[in-house]
């Protein structure tokens, strides 16, 4: 395999079954879209920028919910 193609499938678990209904969002913010963890609150750090486009292209390829809205809970 490619290191490219090592690399995304680093981020499979984004768009392949999760332990529960929608534990990850993709959150179009003001100009970016991120990867939200509703199970831990916050944004997923996608290190590799350039594997991004890729990520977002899949989950959204395997159904996973967008919003415009912050998809978490609130912060203490």
């Amino acid at each position: 395999m490619s290191p490219r193609t090592d690399g995304i499938e680093g981020y499979a678990h984004l768009w392949e079954g999760s332990p529960y209904p929608h534990r990850w969002v993709l959150w179009d913010t003001a100009g970016d879209t991120l990867v939200f963890d509703r199970d831990a609150n916050c944004p997923v750090d996608i290190d590799d920028e350039a594997a991004l486009p890729e990520v977002l292209r899949r989950m959204r390829e395997a159904g996973v919910p967008e919003s415009d809205d912050y998809p978490g809970r609130p912060c203490a």
